[in-house]
């Protein structure tokens, strides 16, 4: 019988950042730890992808002496853990416009407040 709990104990832990991202991300009024909240967010995404890619006991798809070259099961799929790659680069990159615009803000209107930056919008 599956176990819930203790057979997708990573699953949980994944859900469990995914939800502390989207309330940094939806909840919080500095714009700084919406940032943050975002990074939780995306690192869960990948970390989910990479955990649902993974199998006990396979290998790399390189036919190799010993592993039947017949039998699919035996071989780990490489695409989901491309994909992820790519989505830490372009992660990395929305990090820095994130980080940059958040100076430019900071210079600009002296807060990163959202209650008080639509005010000093507005004054403007």
């Amino acid at each position: 019988m599956i176990d819930l709990i203790h057979d997708y104990y990573a699953y949980w832990a994944i859900m469990l950042l995914l939800v502390v991202g989207l309330y940094g991300m939806l909840m919080k009024k500095n714009l700084m730890k919406k940032v943050i909240g975002m990074i939780v967010f995306q690192n869960s995404i990948i970390l989910l992808f990479v955990t649902a890619a993974f199998k006990w006991d396979a290998t790399v798809p390189v036919l190799k002496e010993g592993i039947p070259g017949d039998v699919s099961s035996n071989y780990l799929n490489p695409l989901p853990h491309a994909l992820m790659l790519t989505a830490i680069v372009v992660g990395v990159a929305i990090v820095g416009v994130a980080f940059a615009l958040l100076i430019a803000i900071y210079r600009n209107f002296g807060t990163l407040e959202e209650g008080e930056l639509t005010e000093r919008m507005k004054g403007e």
